[in-house]
């Protein structure tokens, strides 16, 4: 059944999956979940205090809405998160309805300020633990190169063509997802402190950004489908590591054939102190030691650009920002319109 309801690529869904996601969807407690989750990331607790019902009730509605692969759910510690999927058919027929509810319905309007309520105290939260550590981000800050001038160089870098699926390693206060959102179509910021990963949802709520969300994982060991993401970047994140080869290898892993890595670091420097104060365990790396790294893992080095601090002192720190690709390419077999499709390269 082909199915537009104004959407500029109609999608066809037989009658039984039609009908699947009607049921799960025609329901009053489901739509608003579906809404609330369409606006970000919700734990259950989140969805409890804005729609007023219990916990036990909301959950047998989200069991309902994944059964129908209407909604994601992801694990983050102890906390569950839940968010409105961007791909597959079912979510982009749901999507489409949602866009035809009327913004001031009562019951939308009363969900909407219950929801920003929450976003607020989420925002709150995050903004404690942001001023407990500025004054230390504030200092390294300082010493490299200016945010604007990393920030444009990556913009320079990456172009204009518009981004599939992006994948942020060490996402932090989550600036890249921030930086790159007029580009990518869906994107996963990952990091391993939960305290950073409030900061960045408090940051993507601030810009109403909805098309990324943020995850905890260790970039060493990555939970995500090899080959899914055509965008990875690894901002000020290798330094942290004794084997940042072990990322890049993972950041590999991740791309599609075609598929661009963006690492942002440090070039090597003399800052001993930053290895006690700040826990940092590589002192910067050399344009060879990352090329060396990438080349192993299969990717091209594309480009790389110095960004000196410009400090006359000599405690300033370079920043180095290395463009790969991943050399493969998708080619589909001229012989039959069926035939598997062949991987050239890496």
């Amino acid at each position: 059944m082909l199915i537009g309801l104004g959407m500029s690529e109609p999608i066809r869904l037989g009658l039984d999956a039609l009908v699947d996601v009607l049921r799960a969807a025609g329901e009053p407690t489901r739509l608003r979940l579906l809404a609330l989750l369409a606006a970000g990331d919700l734990t259950v607790t989140d969805l409890t205090e804005i729609l007023g019902q219990s916990q036990p009730r909301i959950s047998r509605h989200l069991k309902l809405l994944g059964e129908a692969d209407l909604i994601d759910r992801y694990q983050e510690g102890a906390w569950a998160y839940f968010r409105l999927r961007q791909d597959g058919k079912a979510a982009i027929f749901a999507r489409s309805l949602l866009a035809h509810a009327s913004e001031n319905d009562p019951v939308v309007l009363r969900d909407s300020e219950r929801l920003a309520a929450v976003k607020r105290q989420r925002a709150e939260r995050a903004q404690a633990y942001f001023s407990r550590n500025a004054a230390e981000w504030d200092e390294l800050r300082r010493l490299h190169a200016a945010d604007e001038e990393v920030d444009a160089a990556v913009i320079r870098l990456l172009g204009s063509q518009p981004i599939d699926s992006l994948l942020d390693l060490g996402t932090g206060t989550g600036r890249i997802l921030e930086l790159l959102s007029g580009l990518y179509r869906r994107a996963i910021g990952v990091d391993a402190s939960r305290d950073m990963l409030s900061v960045a949802r408090a940051n993507l709520d601030k810009s109403g950004i909805t098309k990324a969300s943020v995850r905890h994982a260790d970039i060493l060991n990555l939970p995500f489908e090899a080959q899914d993401f055509d965008v990875v970047t690894i901002h000020q994140v290798l330094h942290f590591f004794d084997q940042p080869e072990i990322a890049i290898g993972e950041a590999a892993r991740m791309l599609r054939p075609g598929g661009r890595l963006v690492i942002i670091d440090l070039a090597p420097h003399g800052l001993e102190y930053l290895r006690d104060e700040h826990a940092h365990v590589r002192l910067g790396f050399s344009h060879q030691s990352i090329s060396d790294w990438l080349r192993k893992v299969g990717l091209d080095v594309e480009q790389v650009v110095d960004l000196h601090p410009g400090h006359q002192s000599g405690q300033g720190l370079t920043v180095t920002v290395w463009l790969a690709r991943d050399p493969r390419r998708l080619m589909a077999s001229s012989a039959s319109e069926g035939a598997e499709p062949i991987f050239a390269g890496r």
